[in-house]
């Protein structure tokens, strides 16, 4: 089993009293022994009742678990909790994109996204860290220091937040609006990948969220041997946010890359538990205006994936303030396309959603974070 790396600077969040969302099927009934909420021989029984009244109703009171005894409910309510986080911001797109600043304990704030017409219809991205290590230059969530890990409840409460203001309780078998989910928010979900593993276990159970593991895809910048770990554990989607073909270039966009070379991130790749035409990866290449955009470097990305079942999403370039990097045009965007179409791989172009709530690729916390900062110095101001 792998560890999850321990990149926390910060005190970890209260653990008392534990919420219930973030616990794994074997973790709440433990968690029901150990509250003396009820006897050993009861506890399986009761942990699948009170599982389907959390993750398929999405009830955040135990008072309304209507086949659970009044007791039960009363015990429950002493030790647990199932509270959502605060929403401190909602934001919604002229796109229909929808983006939430949720603070999960003091100082602790991590934006999500949901973005319509994705996937079979809708996407939710979801954070992994509060901030990020990793330092990748064109992308401004990669500018803020990593605070801590986010724990399994504070990744599957992003979920139910999403799904609180789409108003998709029950989980719905069919029509859903929220149909996928994607690990490309805030932080290197390879760098929490215990919490990672938990969160998807729980969203993935067909008694609760319900939401197919092929519909999961968690995306790492390369963290190679965590890679057997991510498929063996969760069977999830693998995506990279690759953006070089060459180990020079990728070393100045992807730092991570020095660590970790393209040849080992490859072989890396071809070695995924079940990576077939059924479950392509999918490498992620953000279209930087004069910097890897040309056709060599589309003929360069062809021969490096050469073999690998896989699809290309070409992003264009989300312009952030303070950055020096600008979007490729639209034509050379559509020519780096029509080459790798040519190869055979399917090579959409990612439409930007959001980016007037700065949602899009890259932006996330980054403009919420600004306007408080400001606010507070003009408040600091005006109490002088």
């Amino acid at each position: 089993m792998s560890l999850t790396l321990d990149l926390t600077r910060a005190t970890p969040a209260p653990s008392a009293p534990v919420n219930l969302t973030g616990l794994t099927r074997e973790g709440l009934r433990q968690a029901l022994i150990e509250a003396d909420v009820c006897p050993p021989e009861k506890a399986k029984m009761r942990a699948s009742q009170v599982w389907r009244w959390i993750h398929h109703y999405g009830v955040t009171d135990f008072a309304m678990m209507s086949d659970v005894a009044k007791e039960t409910r009363a015990k429950l309510a002493d030790s647990f909790t199932l509270a959502r986080p605060e929403i401190v911001e909602r934001q919604v797109s002229k796109d229909g994109t929808r983006k939430w600043l949720i603070r999960t304990a003091p100082g602790i704030e991590i934006e999500t996204v949901y973005i319509p017409d994705v996937g079979r219809a809708g996407a939710l991205c979801v954070s992994s860290q509060v901030g990020c290590t990793l330092n990748c230059t064109f992308c401004h969530t990669g500018t803020q220091k990593l605070v801590r890990n986010l724990t399994a409840a504070e990744i599957v409460a992003q979920v139910q937040v999403a799904r609180d203001d789409l108003e998709e309780w029950p989980s719905p078998k069919e029509d859903r609006r929220l149909s996928n989910i994607v690990f490309m928010g805030m932080g290197e979900p390879l760098y929490n990948l215990d919490h990672v593993a938990d969160a998807i276990d729980i969203i993935s159970d067909n008694e609760g969220i319900a939401l197919s593991r092929r519909r999961i895809t968690v995306s790492t910048s390369g963290v190679v041997p965590q890679l057997p770990a991510l498929g063996d554990r969760t069977a999830a989607m693998l995506a990279i946010s690759l953006h070089a073909t060459n180990d020079a270039l990728r070393d100045v966009l992807v730092p991570l890359n020095k660590k970790y070379s393209l040849d080992q991130l490859m072989a890396g790749i071809r070695a995924y538990p079940g990576l077939s035409n059924a479950r392509r990866v999918t490498f992620e290449y953000v279209m930087l205006k004069g910097v890897n955009d040309s056709p060599e470097e589309a003929r360069a990305l062809v021969k490096l994936i050469q073999g690998i079942p896989a699809k290309v999403n070409l992003i264009p370039f989300n312009p952030w303030p303070g950055t020096d990097y600008q979007c490729s045009d639209w034509a050379t965007i559509e020519r780096f396309a029509a080459i790798l179409n040519k190869a055979g791989y399917a090579s959409p172009i990612r439409t930007p959603r959001g980016r007037d709530i700065l949602a899009a690729c890259g932006q996330l916390k980054s403009e919420s974070e600004k306007v408080r900062a400001s606010a507070l110095r003009k408040a600091e101001r005006d109490a002088a």
